[in-house]
């Protein structure tokens, strides 16, 4: 079991410590709903260190990237960033990932904590270019300021103007008394905020940092538990769960970064898949009926015959009805079609809809 730089922190607060990734890990402090709400509403802080961070360096950098993912990667500047995906050879996905430009021959990758392993190792098989790859995820400490107050509760940290930065920029200065720490715009919440990476040796003070300048917002501390019901909110996909190594991005409804502007694994095959079709597609649905659809959960149609399975699902917290994401067999997957899921012994209707279920984003 590894430990976060923040561990000792998570126990004297009470948090409730849960094995996730290899990691211990808090799941909820107070509970997941006013967690979910604080997020929403204020502003919350995730730990959420285990995450892998890798960095290329050279001047074949970018041309790995292209290889390896499936969107432009040559759209970058240096301060920006990009979600992508990197297809596995066998139209399925090795992992999701956030790519951040540093500079022309430098790029900061972030991939999910339990593919760390596999993704370094994949990566490493397709570097042919002489690519300098360093795996720094046990050297960085990542904090998640989520919520519509994370600028507020954190400009006096920084000289940068937070309230101007922009969706998935970011930059390199001080923050908390700390020298070059990395400032990023993005999140997993749907409800604004920042991701801040510093080294394991400033984990601590930036923790106290954040927490005292965030006082007056009513900061609190935030469990990987409301993490995942707000991303489901916003019907963002989890690795394992809505993505797997058998789920194409186009399945997945990740279409819009799967860019076919360039040669990369999987592009002949995505390219064919885009013009015959795919034959089920990753689709939000609420409960009509009460229930909790959970992942796995089979889905039916309106006789009992199964077409297709639930990846994600939950009590949405803001809307107080179950919510989920599954596969489903086309042409079932239409907006508004009545669906079953087999809870059980019963068979709960519920209607497709789009996502995002949390409507009131920034």
């Amino acid at each position: 079991m590894k430990f976060t730089a923040l561990t000792e922190k998570h126990i004297k607060l009470g948090a409730k410590m849960v094995p996730f990734a290899g990691y211990s890990m808090p799941v909820q402090y107070e509970g997941v709903t006013s967690e979910h709400e604080t997020v929403r509403n204020g502003v919350g802080v995730f730990d959420v260190s285990h995450m892998g961070e890798f960095i290329l360096k050279g001047e074949n950098a970018l041309a790995l990237i292209q290889k390896f993912s499936s969107n432009d990667a040559s759209k970058l500047y240096d301060g920006k960033a990009q979600y992508s995906c990197m297809p596995n050879g066998k139209g399925g996905i090795v992992d999701d990932l956030i790519i951040y430009r540093i500079s022309e021959n430098e790029y900061f990758l972030v991939v999910n904590a339990s593919n760390i392993e596999k993704d370094w190792n994949w990566i490493a098989a397709q570097n042919n270019l002489g690519v300098e790859m360093v795996n720094v995820s046990d050297e960085y400490s990542l904090l998640a300021i989520q919520g519509p107050n994370a600028a507020k509760a954190m400009q006096s940290l920084t000289p940068v103007n937070l309230e101007e930065m922009t969706y998935y920029t970011f930059e390199h200065n001080k923050f908390a008394g700390i020298d070059n720490v990395m400032i990023s715009a993005t999140g997993y919440t749907g409800s604004g905020g920042f991701e801040i990476y510093v080294r394991n040796e400033d984990a601590e003070s930036l923790w106290d940092e954040v927490f005292r300048a965030g006082l007056d917002y009513d900061i609190k501390p935030i469990g990987l538990a409301a993490r995942d019901t707000l991303r489901l909110e916003m019907g963002f996909c989890l690795y394992g769960n809505d993505i797997t190594d058998k789920t194409s991005p186009l399945e997945a409804g990740l279409g819009w970064i799967t860019k076919f502007t360039k040669e990369f694994i999987d592009s002949t095959f995505l390219k064919n898949q885009k013009e015959e079709g795919v034959t089920k597609k990753l689709v939000a649905f609420e409960m009509i009926d009460r229930g909790i659809p959970r992942k796995d959960y089979e889905i039916q149609d309106n006789d009992g015959n199964p077409i297709g399975f639930v990846t994600s699902g939950t009590m949405s917290p803001s809307m107080k009805i179950g919510i989920g994401l599954g596969y489903i067999n086309l042409p079932h997957n239409k907006m508004d079609n009545e669906i079953y899921v087999a809870v059980r012994n019963k068979k709960l209707k519920a209607k497709v809809v789009k996502a995002p279920f949390y409507k009131k984003t920034i």
